[in-house]
């Protein structure tokens, strides 16, 4: 039997839920694969699993992301072998030594980049491949406006959107995360003056898509950011839920748009999920995008991570690295 352990949350709350409890990872059924992992990606949906903002069953595996090396393969399994590099950012169940998955859930890590690197990167990265690429086709000369751009998916998102040559004005919480945003416009302060601002780089027509994972706070200077017609893509609550929306405030922003979409709607097939990994791993390779790991825990400490990731202390990405 391997000696496999995790972290779960017993109860619903905040970081102090966060326990450790052996497990039997089984063997590997049909059309499965056990995944050893030497680095799991920290998200903040995991936090929303954690504090039950989103449901699972008591108690909850939480972890998204993770990366490792294929130690026992199931029947039926052609497309790996034991000692394959591969990462997965599916269910829940990351934050483990050891995870099983469906092999068609999977994807290999191609060589030059590492088994961090893709931890860190799965999740944040397909997640910015579809923000960018799929949500909407935004067409060279647009603008976007990019919250929380120094964070996990922005630090991916800014230099996407700027590889296909879209305008982008980002914004950060402070002055400090701004000034490691390399985008067309890098501001930073509060949400109540953003929109004026936003505005006058834009010679008062507004931008053609927010992207917006800061949720609540963010909310209306999202809107008032908009020009007539423009796409409010709402992708996460960072900052918590967004309030209950009144559709004439579309009507009266300019006949705005909203779209509150998630990364497994984009990845719900074995083919748009290689599609995604393949477009995330080709910027990768070509320097377009890179994971920026601003901070690393010990997978046992994964409650600190959390309390680091909710007081915005965290830049790019953090990964949690199971004890050897």
């Amino acid at each position: 039997m391997v000696q496999a352990w995790r972290m779960v949350a017993r109860s619903h709350g905040g970081p102090e839920v966060i326990a450790r409890e052996d497990f039997d990872p089984g063997t590997p059924g049909d059309g499965e694969i056990l995944i050893a992992q030497d680095a799991v990606g920290l998200n903040f949906i995991d936090t929303y699993y954690r504090s039950g903002l989103y449901p699972a069953p008591l108690p909850t595996p939480l972890g998204s992301e993770g990366a490792g090396h294929v130690a026992a393969v199931g029947s039926g399994v052609t497309t790996f072998a034991v000692g394959d590099r591969v990462a997965c950012a599916s269910g829940l169940g990351a934050y483990a030594t050891h995870r099983m998955v469906e092999a068609d859930r999977a994807v290999k890590i191609p060589e030059g980049v590492s088994t961090e690197a893709a931890a860190a990167m799965m999740l944040k990265g397909m997640t910015a491949c579809y923000l960018a690429e799929d949500s909407i086709a935004l067409e060279p000369g647009q603008v976007a406006l990019v919250h929380a751009a120094a964070g996990g998916v922005g630090s991916v998102l800014v230099p996407w959107l700027r590889d296909r040559g879209v305008v982008v004005i980002a914004h950060s919480g402070s002055a400090e995360k701004a000034a490691r945003v390399a985008a067309d416009h890098s501001l930073h302060g509060a949400f109540d003056s953003l929109a004026a601002r936003v505005r006058e780089l834009t010679d008062g027509k507004g931008v053609d898509v927010v992207y917006d994972g800061v949720g609540k706070d963010s909310w209306h200077a999202s809107l008032a950011s908009l020009k007539r017609r423009g796409l409010m893509v709402s992708y996460g609550n960072a900052s918590g839920a967004v309030p209950p929306v009144s559709l004439l405030d579309l009507s009266r922003g300019g006949s705005l748009y909203v779209t509150r979409p998630t990364l497994f709607d984009y990845i719900s097939t074995p083919q748009e999920l290689a599609h995604t990994a393949q477009r995330l791993f080709d910027r990768m390779a070509r320097g377009v995008v890179k994971a920026v790991i601003g901070q690393r825990f010990a997978l046992a400490d994964a409650a600190e991570a959390h309390r680091a990731l909710e007081a915005r202390n965290t830049v790019g990405s953090t990964i949690l690295l199971p004890e050897t």
